[in-house]
């Protein structure tokens, strides 16, 4: 009889680990999941450019020059898609796997103002110069911008949002681990953001 009750509670035993090992890759997985989401940070520039084109006839004998003065209003967005982020779940190491964290991705809307067009007397404004314009100003944004604070302000949000998928997984006795390196603290996910 005895020999029964403990058989019995040996694979009824088995049984409940089993289930609540289940029930926390599934909770594990949905919290990750929530946390694959758009990371956004915002900021507007605006500058006043000038813009100078000059075109050369004859050994310098004659030149015309084409000018304008224009302002740029430009809505840039530095964002983390989490939903690229590729991750493994291993329930039998209780172990989440970071496999890859997506790049940011820097967007620029430049709103191009112009105030002074002046055509040189040979050398005629074209569609393709103000398009010339806009991309010198796209790049001259960009170089601005990865300089900037928003790159950092949108990697601290990043931070912020990661740091939930560590303790989640702490909390349940988990290990996280990104590049084959076991995340443990806030300064590893610092290191891996660096």
């Amino acid at each position: 009889m005895l020999l029964m009750v403990l058989i019995y509670n040996f694979f009824h035993g088995a049984n409940e680990e089993r289930d609540t090992l289940e029930a926390q890759t599934s909770l594990i997985e949905k919290q990750v999941r929530n946390v694959s989401k758009l990371v956004v940070t915002e900021a507007t520039y605006a500058k006043v450019y000038t813009y100078q084109n000059t075109k050369s006839y004859g050994w310098d004998f004659f030149e015309s020059k084409k000018t304008a003065l224009l302002s740029s209003n430009a809505q840039v967005t530095v964002g983390y898609d989490l939903k690229k982020m590729h991750f493994q779940i291993d329930a039998a190491q209780k172990t989440i796997r970071i496999l890859n964290i997506p790049p940011p991705e820097i967007n620029i809307n430049p709103r191009l103002s112009y105030y002074n067009l002046e055509n040189g007397l040979v050398n005629k404004f074209e569609a393709a110069d103000l398009n010339r314009m806009e991309r010198l100003i796209a790049k001259d944004l960009r170089s601005k911008i990865e300089k900037s604070d928003i790159v950092s302000n949108a990697q601290n949000r990043l931070f912020s949002e990661l740091s939930q998928i560590y303790v989640l997984t702490s909390s349940f006795g988990w290990t996280l681990e990104y590049d084959g390196s076991p995340l443990t603290s806030d300064d590893d996910w610092k290191a891996v953001l660096d």
